[in-house]
C-alpha cells in the first residue's frame, strides 16, 4: 500500500488493441469476467482487477476517491492511462466516476446494470413515501446479510452447495460460480475462513453507493457512455412478493429515465442485454457484443455494429 492507495490484484488477459479495464460488482471479483474477457481480446488489450477489499486485493477504507486512486495506480503500472473503464453493477458506477475524474485521458465509460436503488420517484405507479419505507427495509436486510463472522467449519461447503443450486436455476456453468466464490474467501485474523469484503468495509461501500446520484453523474458525461440494462428480472423471492413488485416498478422507472437520458444526451447509448443482473455469467456473448460495439464507436467514432435502445416499454 502506498499511502491510501492499494496495489490491486490484476488479471492481464492480454490481447491487442485499445485497452479496456474490467471492474466487477459489490462483493464479487474479477472472476466474474472470466467468460467475457476472452471474447474481447481479439480487438483489445484487456485487464481485470479485484477492487480493494475484494478477491485477492488488500483491504482498506472503502471510499470512491480511494478506489479511483487504486485504479490510477494499476493503469500507471501497466502504462495504459487511456484505458476505457467497463464495469458491472458497482463496477459500472465506478467506471463512470473514474471517467468523470479523468476527462483528458479516459475516452468514455461503460456501465452494465449499475443503478443502485435509485430514487423513490423512479418506482413507477408506487407512492414515493411508501417506496422510501420499503427501501429502508431493503437496506436493513442487505446490511444484516453482509459478511461479519468467520465461516463455520462446514460453511464453505454450504456456500458451494448454494452455488450449485444457483447454477441450475440460472443456467450458469457451476465452474464459473465456484471460481467466483473461492476467490471471495479469505482468512480472518484468527485463521478461519471468511467472505470478503470485511463487514466494516462493506458498510462503507454501501454508504458510498447510497450517496451517489447516478443520473446526475450520467448527465455530466461529455464523452461516450454505455448504459446496459438486464432484460430479464431476477428470479422471484419466495414470501417477498412486495419486493418483486418493488423491483418491477423500479425496472419501469429505469426504462423510462434511461430512454429520456438517451434522447437528451447524444453521447449516451442504452442497450438491453438478454440476461438477469448476473449477465456476465449467464450471457457472456451478449455482454461482449455490447462492449465491442460500444468501444468501436467510443474509441474510433465509427461503430462496427448499431447500438440501439432495446428495452421494453414502461408498460410492458
Amino acid at each position: 500500500m502506498n499511502g491510501d492507495r492499494i496495489e490491486l490484484a490484476v488479471h492481464d488477459h492480454g490481447g491487442d488493441g485499445p485497452p479496456l479495464l474490467l471492474l466487477h460488482g459489490a462483493g464479487r471479483t474479477l472472476a466474474d469476467w472470466a467468460a467475457v474477457a476472452p471474447l474481447l481480446t481479439s480487438r483489445h488489450r484487456v485487464l481485470a482487477v479485484d477492487l480493494r477489499g475484494h478477491g485477492l486485493s488488500p483491504s482498506g477504507t472503502w471510499s470512491l476517491p480511494r478506489v479511483i486512486e487504486d485504479i490510477e495506480g494499476v493503469l500507471k503500472e501497466y502504462g495504459l492511462p487511456g484505458a476505457l473503464p467497463v464495469g458491472h453493477s458497482l463496477g459500472g458506477m465506478v467506471a463512470v466516476r473514474y471517467a468523470l475524474d479523468h476527462p483528458r485521458v479516459t475516452p468514455g465509460a461503460a456501465n452494465l446494470d449499475g443503478y443502485g436503488w435509485g430514487r423513490p420517484d423512479q418506482y413507477v405507479d408506487l407512492d414515493p413515501a411508501q417506496v422510501a419505507e420499503r427501501l429502508v427495509q431493503v437496506r436493513k436486510s442487505a446490511t444484516a446479510a453482509l459478511p461479519g463472522l468467520p465461516l463455520p467449519v462446514d460453511g464453505l461447503q454450504t456456500l458451494l452447495a448454494q452455488q450449485r443450486a444457483l447454477s441450475g436455476q440460472l443456467g450458469v456453468p457451476y465452474e464459473l460460480l465456484e471460481a467466483a466464490l473461492l476467490r471471495s474467501v479469505g482468512h480472518a485474523p484468527d485463521g478461519r475462513l471468511e467472505l470478503r469484503p470485511r463487514r466494516e468495509h462493506a458498510l462503507e461501500m454501501l454508504a458510498e453507493i447510497d450517496s451517489l446520484d447516478l443520473f446526475a453523474l450520467f448527465a455530466r458525461m461529455d464523452r461516450p457512455l454505455l448504459l446496459g440494462r438486464a432484460l430479464r428480472p431476477v428470479p422471484p423471492v419466495p414470501g417477498k412478493e412486495w419486493f418483486d413488485d418493488l423491483m418491477t416498478a423500479y425496472g419501469k422507472g429505469l426504462t423510462r429515465d434511461l430512454a429520456a437520458l438517451a434522447e437528451q444526451r447524444a453521447q449516451v447509448r442504452v442497450v438491453g442485454i438478454d440476461g438477469t443482473h448476473a449477465m456476465l455469467l449467464e450471457n457472456p456473448g451478449a455482454v461482449a457484443d455490447a462492449i465491442l460495439a460500444f468501444a468501436a464507436e467510443a474509441l474510433t467514432g465509427s461503430p462496427s455494429a448499431p447500438l440501439r435502445y432495446a428495452l421494453p416499454e414502461p408498460g410492458e
